[in-house]
């Protein structure tokens, strides 16, 4: 993330526990009491209510959103001798997941309207992929700022093929398509609990969610060093555990998430408002429920724009300003699609993220469409 702070920050992780503060206290110190820290009740109530929040069978916890689509790849046999197919418009967490556990990134373009995977694009690389990449063992689409990406033909395109889809769902919390919550589509559904997540801990965390009993099983196992019986390990798995301070603070938050998401809504269709007439505000997918984790603008104009909000002590970030396969680690060596993720570098040049967290005041958002409707 990069940006500028202001009066007004881009994102206020700690406004987010002072909303909250009584009842995460209490959370916590009856962590600190009982005397159990790791995979305890707190862990285990926390999957039972995330699961039903979500309207999915299992969920399981773990250390942290990266580990979470590591887990994912694992559970379904992705590792050396496969590719991945993702978008490089994404937080490098999604490419390095798939780096961890051996697999090889396909890199493909966005929708320029919505930020998320192309699904023509997808199609067309399942059916021809890209010269010398080990044969795409699955797909992660990556539901961005809040709105998800084109499910039912990205699906529907990697049915044909028999190849799985995990949605990455990190910044997704609560969006629905066509009434239906991220997260239910696919076989494995990822989520992140970072702190400016619409459903953050106050430090690290991740979710795996599948309506498979047995999945969920295997990914339990995998999560703690493939263990089935204690200390005995069936399977190679990795140490990725969410600990139960952050289980109970993720209740105490996830108890207040949809109203929250409410909040979120009221504030970006105050800022819409504000924009109306101007080409600078996002679109919304028809049938998705956006849950605006980020409120982004776009402007050809961004540096100057980014000047103007400044002045005005409106704080912005830019996600993302670089894309993955920019970065010098991962430049010239990962394979892109046939667009050459050409939407996503002009993405990139002009995308910027006003202020948004449900604990903006009245005020501040108020202050913010005046400074919109001026520009």
């Amino acid at each position: 993330m990069s940006g500028t702070t202001g009066s007004i920050p881009q994102a206020n992780p700690g406004a987010g526990y002072r909303a909250l503060q009584m009842e995460i206290d209490a959370a916590v110190a009856r962590v600190l009491q009982s005397g159990w820290y790791i995979l305890g009740q707190e862990v285990r109530a926390f999957e039972a209510e995330f699961a039903t929040w979500l309207g999915t069978a299992a969920a399981v916890s773990c250390g942290n959103g990266t580990d979470a689509l590591a887990i994912a790849l694992r559970a379904l046999g992705v590792g050396p001798g496969a590719s991945v197919v993702t978008v490089s418009h994404t937080a490098v967490a999604t490419v390095a997941a798939i780096e961890m556990v051996g697999a090889t990134p396909v890199l493909i373009d966005i929708e320029p309207d919505y930020y998320t995977m192309d699904p023509r694009e997808l199609a067309e690389v399942l059916a021809h992929p890209p010269a010398g990449v080990p044969p795409i063992r699955a797909v992660i689409p990556v539901h961005l700022y809040g709105q998800p990406a084109a499910l039912p033909p990205i699906i529907a395109a990697c049915r044909q093929y028999g190849v799985p889809v995990i949605e990455d769902c990190a910044q997704a919390h609560g969006a629905t398509l066509d009434g239906a919550k991220a997260g239910t589509f696919a076989e494995i559904a990822t989520f992140s609990f970072y702190p400016t997540k619409n459903l953050g801990a106050l430090g690290d965390g991740g979710m795996l969610a599948t309506a498979n009993p047995k999945l969920g099983t295997d990914i339990a196992a995998l999560r703690q060093y493939g263990w089935r019986t204690h200390y005995v390990s069936d399977a190679v798995g990795v140490n990725s555990r969410l600990d139960e301070l952050q289980a109970a603070i993720l209740r105490v938050k996830l108890a207040h998430l949809d109203v929250q998401n409410a909040r979120r809504r009221s504030i970006a269709a105050a800022y819409a408002g504000a924009l109306d007439g101007k080409s600078l505000a996002p679109a919304v997918r028809a049938g998705a429920g956006h849950v605006f984790h980020l409120y982004v603008l776009r402007s050809q104009e961004r540096a100057s724009l980014q000047a103007r909000l400044r002045e005005a002590g409106i704080g912005t970030g830019i996600h993302y300003a670089m894309p993955v396969h920019l970065q010098p680690a991962y430049r010239g060596r990962i394979a892109l699609g046939p667009a050459c993720c050409r939407a996503t570098e002009i993405a990139a040049g002009q995308v910027l993220s006003l202020p948004m967290y449900p604990e903006l005041t009245d005020g501040q958002v108020a202050h913010i469409c005046d400074v919109l409707q001026a520009i």
